[in-house]
Order: structure tokens, then sequence, then C-alpha cells
């Protein structure tokens, strides 16, 4: 300090015109009497022996120069306000160098361990380090008990970082109590002040004590203190050069030696920045610590068996760049088979996919990875926590990443969504095929005997049957969500009504040839009949339509059944609207299956009442096995059922139908004649009532009438005579079921009409109830006779 002070007052530039004094104290390495100097120095009173009789009184004290031993200064400096720990954060850099999270510490019993004991743990969690295994602190004294505890908590311990603040006799100490921890001081890594030649100083000191050439061991040490000097000088020096008015403090002032206060310079002193003649830069902190720079050593073992330290790196703080920490890696011994760091952590690193649970009762640097809950990820290493994926997005196996969800729906291009559009394609084919054929073929008996107008009217529903089906293949959307339930229920409704009239017509018919039931065919006309039908499928528009107003079919993203997928599907919005729909087709296929079953024992040429019940019930079985079906089908799977019932369904119908008469049209011709179909009825219902219709017309008033049955129409003759003034049906009966001539009465009576049959020309000849006389047994000739009214009948059948 007096070398620093004397080039001080010969330099020109720095403190010029201004002498600087010293007073030096020494503790005798107590804490008591380095606690009264400072107090003397501070409240401006000096004890007795510290003073010099040539000084008039005490001069000013405008700063302090702390001792070189942490454990002095920093007494000092806590008893001042100031005390911090630039060397804590150069060891908590180097542990955050090698990743040592995990580390024991090593203290000394006195004011500079304790310090290190409080702070160095909040500092390195601050800094996001890592954690003390444990903290303990070395006796001064011999206490081979304690330390025989302290070396048994470093050997249970899983850390394998010790981390030592203390002197060097503490250390003696421990490693006399456990020697076999002696090979392992090798490799050692130890911070030391940095240690700087200052030029002129072994000079200084010889001139002053030339028997004494080793007084300049201590560079490290003198070097601060060298520093300190300096930088006290270059406070005070921008302290006198304040101008008045243009002072830092209150008004402008500038500070005054004469009455100079410690805070006064302490704001210079934080503004100082210099560099030594050695490069180092000298400044401080926002917090009033120096800029530190540290040399960092390594105990290296030499091959005879000896140590050397050397130096491997530093820590260097600048004003500009903060703090830098620079280790030359190739440079450093390890007393490791490895010869690589060791690697100290309470546990290991949780990679990207993996959160960390801290363990309980334990430091946060001990925890579990546990991984990430699906639908989170996290890509970062040592995670807190796991983040959610974005709602369309999942998160990978790994969970280090999220993905866009696999969209599902029914599609056109896999092996389902292929095989249910071919059968929907090929349904509609054969649905224009039966159709075809039968506008080709519809003068034919087959076709006439059917209804033929239903019966196109129900293969163009059965094709948009078909064709709907295709609204459920593909992704949904907002129009074919809307239609195809509509198309759906609509086209199944129009194709059962059909079949519905059908059967009533043949039932009305049927009970039309009973006496007494005639009334019944005057509501079953062509117009009658397509009014049924619209007006049947009027009420499943009418539904349909309430059901798309006041909640429309939308489509809808459904992660319900697949976490990582996205169910592309059409949601019913109303579900008692779908139940309606499909109620009202369960109401018509009942009510159809019915009557068909009523009708199944009616004559084949007459109606295909056995067909219907058949197809009915094939109808009403594949729908009554689709309710469960769809209700039990996640996502897609929904879809394909319903396609599957409408297919099957649809082709039920068709092929039960219409099979049996395309077979006989295409493949039988000589089944499709009137005689056939005629001999066919006749045989299979021969033993049933003589009164089962083959045809029926009405009569309304007219005079005497002689209807002739031709191949293809019915040809009427007006003659004498009078009918009814009611209309009246006329039936025609099978020939063979005439009765006998000769039972006929000889007088006029009222009987059944009479069926005449002409061998040759096959016309048959249908005469009104008359007159017959005896003579008539073997009147059947070539000619048509016409026999008089019988004025007598008043109604007949």
């Amino acid at each position: 300090m007096a070398f620093a002070i004397e080039e001080i007052n010969r330099s020109a530039d720095l403190l010029p015109n201004v002498t600087l004094g010293y007073s030096l104290y020494d503790n005798c390495a107590t804490l008591v009497i380095g606690f009264s100097a400072a107090l003397s120095l501070a409240s401006g009173r000096e004890e007795d022996y510290l003073l010099q009789e040539a000084c008039v009184g005490p001069p000013p004290v405008l700063g302090i120069v702390g001792d070189p031993f942490s454990m002095f200064s920093i007494a000092t400096s806590d008893m001042m306000g100031l005390f911090k720990l630039p060397l804590v954060r150069a060891m908590i850099q180097i542990l955050q160098h090698f990743g040592w999270t995990w580390a024991g510490l090593l203290v000394s019993d006195d004011d500079y361990g304790l310090h290190v004991s409080r702070s160095f743990q909040p500092d390195l969690a601050a800094s996001g380090g890592g954690c003390l295994a444990y903290t303990e602190i070395l006796p001064w004294g011999d206490d081979p008990v304690e330390l025989g505890r302290i070396v048994e908590v470093m050997k249970k311990s899983t850390a394998r970082v010790v981390i030592v603040f203390a002197q060097q006799i503490h250390m003696i100490q421990l490693m006399k109590e456990s020697p076999d921890l002696m090979p392992y001081l090798g490799g050692t890594l130890g911070i030391a002040i940095r240690r700087g030649e200052i030029p002129g100083l072994r000079d200084f000191l010889l001139h002053i004590r030339p028997d004494r050439e080793d007084n300049t061991n201590n560079g490290n040490s003198m070097y601060n203190i060298y520093k300190a000097v300096y930088a006290l000088a270059y406070a005070l020096d921008d302290l006198l050069r304040c101008e008045p008015g243009g002072g830092p403090f209150s008004s402008h002032s500038c500070a005054a030696v004469q009455s100079l206060e410690p805070w006064q310079l302490m704001y210079y002193l934080e503004k100082v920045n210099f560099t030594t003649p050695f490069g180092d830069e000298v400044s401080f902190d926002e917090n009033g610590d120096a800029l530190p720079i540290y040399d960092i050593m390594n105990w290296q073992w030499l091959p005879d068996g000896g140590t050397k330290v050397h130096l491997v790196g530093e820590v260097k703080k600048s004003a500009t760049k903060g703090e830098e920490l620079t280790l030359h890696d190739d440079k450093i011994f390890w007393n490791f088979e490895s010869k690589q760091a060791p690697r100290s952590v309470c546990s290991e690193s949780c990679p990207p996919g993996t959160r960390m649970a801290r363990k309980k009762g334990e430091p946060v640097c001990c925890f579990d990875c546990v991984p990430c809950s699906e639908g989170e990820f996290t890509n970062e290493t040592d995670s807190m926590e796991c983040s959610s994926c974005p709602e369309d997005f999942w998160s990978s196996p790994q969970r280090d990443h999220c993905f866009p969800k696999k969209t599902e729906f029914l599609s056109y291009h896999e092996p389902l969504g292929i095989c249910l559009t071919t059968a929907s394609l090929l349904g509609t084919i054969f649905s224009v095929v039966v159709l075809g054929i039968f506008i080709h073929h519809r003068s034919t008996p087959m076709v006439r005997a059917n209804n033929s107008e239903l019966s196109f009217l129900l293969l163009v529903s059965l094709k948009l049957c078909f064709l709907c089906s295709l609204l459920f293949i593909g992704r949904p959307r907002e129009w074919t969500c809307q239609l195809r339930h509509a198309a759906f229920g609509i086209s199944f409704v129009l194709c059962v009504s059909c079949i519905l009239v059908k059967t009533m017509v043949v039932l009305a018919v049927f009970k039309a040839s009973k006496p007494g039931g005639g009334a019944n065919l005057k509501w079953f006309g062509s117009v009658q009949q397509r009014g049924t039908v619209l007006v049947l499928t009027s009420v499943q528009a009418a539904i349909c339509t309430a059901w798309l107003v006041s909640a429309s079919p939308a489509p809808h993203k459904n992660t319900q059944y697949h976490n990582d997928k996205i169910v592309y599907e059409c949601v019913v919005g109303s579900t008692i609207g779908f139940a309606v729909l499909l109620g009202y087709i369960g109401i018509l296929a009942v009510l159809s299956f019915l009557l068909a079953f009523l009708a199944r024992n009616l004559p084949d040429n007459f109606n295909e009442a056995k067909l219907i019940t058949f197809s009915m019930l094939i109808f009403c079985a594949v729908w009554v096995a689709f309710v469960p079906a769809y209700v039990n089908s996640p996502g897609k799977y929904a879809d394909a059922v319903e396609v599957f019932a409408i297919l099957a369904s649809s082709f039920g119908l068709l092929v039960a139908l219409f099979g049996p008469k395309c077979y006989i049209i295409l493949l039988r011709p000589e089944r499709n004649t009137k005689k056939a179909i005629m001999s066919r009825g006749h045989t299979k219902g021969a033993h049933r009532s003589s009164s089962i219709p083959l045809f029926y017309t009405t009569l309304r008033e007219e005079k005497g009438v002689q209807l002739t049955l031709s191949d293809s129409s019915f040809h009427k003759t007006i003659n004498g005579g009078e009918l009814p003034r009611h209309p009246a049906h006329l039936i025609l009966l099978p020939a063979d079921e005439l009765p006998e001539p000769s039972a006929t009465p000889s007088s006029c009576s009222p009987a059944s009409p009479f069926l005449l049959k002409n061998s040759r020309s096959h016309q048959h000849s249908l005469v009104l109830p008359s007159c017959l006389s005896p003579s008539l047994k073997n009147s059947r000739s070539h000619q048509h006779p016409v026999y008089p009214p019988c004025p007598t009948l008043n109604k007949y059948h």
C-alpha cells in the first residue's frame, strides 16, 4: 500500500497537487484488534498505541483498505455495511461449466465460512445451478470425533464433488483424519486471486529491508491491495475535479474534502473504471462489488509423486461482458481411470418428453422424470411442466412434439368405402336394368298383371335408395349431412309406400270378389293409388323439413373415440327427428308386411303377396338389427352400418320382388302368356271358391250388354235389355268353373254369369244372366250367341 501511495503522489496526472497519507494497522491475525482499528478509523479517534507523535491531530479518513484474508476483511466490511462474495459466484460458474448440480459444501468456522454457507445455496438456486447435498462446518481445533462424522457424511453422500471454503489448516486436519481421501486431492480445482508482478515493488521492498528477499511471495494479496489503493485514488481524483454547480449531489453541489461524507466518496468509487499496467480492468458493479479476476488452478500429480499447481483458466468480470469463465479442459488433470470430469447429479436430466417431479422431502435437484401425459409435450430438457398440444394436434409417442391429428371418416379410398360404393353403384345399375326390362315388356301379361305403374315407380325409388347411400361416404360437409338423411328417408318411404299400395289393391280386389264387397274397389283406382303414394311420401318430406329447420344435422369433429384422431361425422342434431324419420319408415314397413302376410294365399297370377311378405320380412329384419348396431358403432363405422342397412334392404326388395318376374320374362317367355298365367292361377286355386276373379271391370246403367274377352281387351256390345240403375261389378270366372248348361234353370232367374269359350278362336264370351233353355246344352259353337236380357234381374255378381 505504501508503494502504491508513493507512486500516486509522484504522478502528475492522478491527484495533482494532492498528497495522500496512510495509516497502517496490524490486526495480529485477531478479529478483536481488527474491529478496534476499524472503529477508530470510522469514528476519527485513534488509540494511544496507534498515534504518531509528529501529527497534530487525526487526519480525515477517506477510505479503508481491508485485510488480504477474507475472514478479516469480511468481518470489517460487514461492520461497514459492505459485504459481498464474488468468489462464491466464481465457484458457481465452475459448477455450471461441468454440469455439477449435486455437491457437498465444507466451510470454515469463521465469518467467512458462515457467510458462504448462508449465501451459497440461494445464489446457486438463483443461477439455476443445483443443490447442496450437505453443508458441514470444519472446526478450528483438533476434534477427531467431529472430523470423523464429517468424513462419514462425505462417504455416504451420492455427491461426487466437494466444495471447500476454508483455511489451509482445516484441510490438513481433514486429511489427517481420513488419509484414504488423500489420493483424491489429485485433480482438485482451486480458485486463486489473480497474481500480478508489480513493476518496482521488489526494489522498493529491498530498499526498506535488504536482508529479506522473500517478502514478495504473497503476490496475489499484494496485487489486490495495489489495485484497491489506485481505486481510491481515482475516486478521489474524480471528486476533486467536480466543478461548482455541476456536481451530482443536491442542488448540483460538489463534495468538500474538509467535510467529506463516506457515501459521497462511495458515489465516485462505484463509477471508477481504469486499467492496470497488466491489462486488468478495475471497476465496480451496481452493488458496489469490485469486478473480480480469479485464476483457476489444478492440482496435478507429477511422475515422481510430487504435486504441482497449474493454471487452467480464469474468471473475469467486466463492465461490458459480465462474468466470463474461461477453462481449458484439455489441460485439466482428473484422477480417474476415464480421465474425464466426474458426473455429480442427484438425478439425471429429464429428456424432452418428460417433466421433473420432485421427490418428497428432498432438494429440488432430486426428482423423478415423469413422461408427459397423452396430448401433452415438452421439447426442453429438465422441463418443470408439460404443455398441452393445440386442439387439432396430438403428442408424439416420445411426447417431444405435437403433430396434426389423423383424420378419420368413411372414405372412398379405403377398402370398406370402395366395397360399399361398388355395391351402391351395382344396385343402381341393376335397378335401371330391371326398369328397362319392364318398360320393354310392358305389354306382356306378366308386367300388366302386376300393376305396372306402381312397379315402375317402385324401381325408380329403389334406384334412389341405392344412390342416397353414396352421401354417407366421403368427408362430411354441411350439405351432405343435411341431404343424406332426408334423401334416405324420402326414398325409402316412396319405396315402401308403393309396396303398401300394391298390397292394399290386391286385398281390395280379392274382397270385391266376395258378395257385397264391390264398393271397395272405387277407392283403389289409378288416381287413388298415385294420391296415396304421394300423401305417404309427403308426410316423410314434412318430417325431414321440420327436422332440418329445427335442428339440422351438421358436420362435427369428434375426438372422444380416439385421442390421436379426429373423427369427422354428422351429428343428427335432433335425436327425436331422426327417431321419427326411422319410426315412420318402420310403421309403413310393418303395415306392408302384415297386409302382405294376410294376402299370402292369393293366386300368384294375380299378385305377388308371398314375395312382398318375404321382401318386407328381410326389410324389417335389417332395420331392426340396424338400431343397436348403429348405436354401438363408433365414428365412421356408424356410417358404414347405415350404408349397409340401406344396401341390404334395397337389394332384398329388388331381388325378392323383381327377381322371379325377370326370370320369367327373360328366361321363360313361354310362361309370360295369358293362357299360362290363367292356367297357373286355376291350378293353384281350383280347390278354393269358384268366385276367385281373374279380371274385373265396372258396368254402369246401360241397356243390354254383351262383353267379349279377347287376348288384349274387352269388347262391349249394346243390346236390348236393361241393367241395374246402380254401378255393378262384372266378375270374369274361369271357363272350366262355369256350371254345366243342364244345371241352368229353364226360366228367367238370377244366376251367375256364364263364360262361353270358343275352342278354335280361344275367345271367351261373357253373357249377362238371362233365360237359358235346355237346347243350349250343345250350343257352344263358333258363333257368339246373344241372349235376351232377364228383365227380372235386380242385382248380381
